[in-house]
């Protein structure tokens, strides 16, 4: 069978094709119909906004003005005002209206502290009630987690920081959205200090022992700041920023302000008291993992995944120097750990490169390039990246932990010579944290397998190891 074929170029095909092209041409012309407006998510428009400013003051460990905005039922109780927190369908009868919009010349009450919401913000939230606040929250998500629901834990999590108080009682470890506070033997549980934030970071014992610093968030959507008192438990401060997990915490040396490295790569500081930002430094140009300040704390060091260590005078945020080497290839790799000595402005450092290193703080000459001038003295490189370094109270040895792979180790240095004291018994899976006790008799370290492990701090040997969290049993299911 034959199949006709138009010729371009004759009077008939033009006109056939012509015809075939009008349906199309019409249809075209037709006005499209409107697209069905999307109605607002709590889950995913909502939510993010309270996280991200709102619950470190509304959570179940810290209940600012009786108001709870953790989870969408607490949303709609009533508020100090004696309005519904949320009333469905009338956002003009709601409570968290009131407080986040502003008052004639006033500004909006809430966020206490910090700027308002945006406009864009404020008619996310206000549009969302009037369309009847609905909870769209998957199934999965109703559990809740905070002191009264504890996490609960089959397997023991990865331990990413622990820290002695400065009193040598207390033992403080990461945990799932928590801060496990033990005995400084391992001997005893004794506090469980529950937040909002699912991953911590960092901890860090205020100088006078009053308060803990734990620095975390949840990676992707918020980091937070917690300060907790540590005499009865209770969280006196909580405050979230950026979009990321925060690292990194160090105090001043009066116990009031809060230092702390960010994944948007600045450096931020914080009044421990009520959470207000008093330091703002953008200098590195990767993730910033951690903070010391001087002796005098008249100045911040900050290390970053950007290879560098960095100089900041706190009285004006201004970034003063680069205190390791700016030669290309003089840094391995990112440096991840700093800490300073305890009666000397002398750096500690650790990174990539496995290689624990000591840095004096100030520079004395003019920088050329190509010096490493503030260099003191480096120590027996470790197997892979160290992850954690920290003095003894008196300065006169260092500990370091390392991960390379599937292995870990811990070992301890004398400071002034770099000789070898030990390597701790015990560690065969890599190692995230490591601490000297108070009396610098004892050496801390956890890390990928959960446990604490207390070792000698001069012969190595393994005193004690302990799961730091509880672990449910398991019952093994029938064949």
């Amino acid at each position: 069978m034959s199949r006709r074929r138009l010729v371009p170029g004759t009077l008939l095909g033009a006109i056939a094709l012509l015809l075939a092209a009008l349906p199309t041409i019409v249809a075209a012309e037709e006005p499209a119909a409107p697209a069905a407006e999307t109605k607002v998510s709590y889950w995913k428009d909502i939510r993010p906004i309270f996280q991200a400013q709102c619950q470190g003051c509304h959570q179940p460990a810290k209940k600012g003005g009786g108001y709870l905005m953790t989870d969408h039922a607490s949303l709609l109780l009533e508020g100090d005002g004696g309005l519904p927190g949320i009333e469905p369908g009338s956002p003009d009868e709601s409570y968290l209206m009131a407080q986040i919009l502003p008052q004639g010349d006033k500004p909006a009450k809430m966020p206490k502290g910090t700027p308002p919401l945006s406009a864009v913000e404020v008619e996310l939230i206000r549009k969302w009630i009037a369309e009847g606040a609905v909870d769209d929250s998957p199934p999965s998500t109703a559990a809740p987690i905070d002191a009264a629901h504890p996490p609960r834990y089959e397997l023991p999590p990865v331990i990413t920081a622990l820290e002695y108080s400065p009193d040598g009682a207390l033992l403080a470890v990461s945990g799932y959205h928590e801060v496990l506070l033990h005995r400084a033997d391992g001997s005893e549980l004794v506090a469980r200090l529950v937040g909002i934030s699912e991953r911590v970071q960092s901890l860090a014992f205020s100088p006078d022992g009053k308060w803990l610093a734990v620095t975390g968030g949840s990676p992707g959507r918020f980091g937070e700041v917690q300060v907790w008192n540590v005499a009865d438990r209770t969280l006196a401060v909580s405050r979230s920023m950026t979009f990321d997990t925060i690292y990194g915490a160090s105090w001043s040396t009066d116990s009031t302000r809060v230092a702390f490295g960010c994944a948007d790569n600045t450096v931020r500081v914080i009044e421990a008291a009520t959470g207000k930002q008093v330091l703002f430094q953008g200098a590195h140009s990767d993730w910033v993992l951690d903070t010391i300040f001087s002796t005098d704390s008249s100045h911040l060091v900050s290390v970053s995944r950007d290879r560098s260590m960095k100089l900041i005078e706190v009285a004006t945020e201004r970034f003063v120097d680069n205190i390791t080497s700016i030669t290309p290839g003089a840094l391995k790799g990112g440096l991840m750990t700093v800490d300073r000595h305890p009666q000397r402005d002398e750096l500690l450092i650790g990174g990539a490169d496995g290689i624990p290193k000591l840095y004096k703080m100030y520079r004395e000459k003019a920088r050329v390039i190509g010096d490493d001038f503030n260099f003191i003295r480096q120590y027996e490189g470790m197997p892979g990246r160290v992850y954690a370094a920290e003095f003894n109270a008196d300065g006169s040895q260092l500990v370091a932990a390392s991960s390379d792979g599937a292995v870990g180790e811990v070992r301890v240095y004398r400071t002034d010579d770099a000789q070898l004291v030990c390597r701790c018994e015990g560690q065969v899976e890599p190692v995230y944290s490591a601490a000297f006790s108070s009396d610098g008799k004892t050496v801390a370290s956890g890390g990928f397998d959960g446990l604490v492990r207390l070792n000698d701090a001069q012969t190595g040997k393994l005193i004690r190891e302990f799961v730091p969290v509880p672990v449910a049993a398991t019952v093994a299911a029938a064949p």
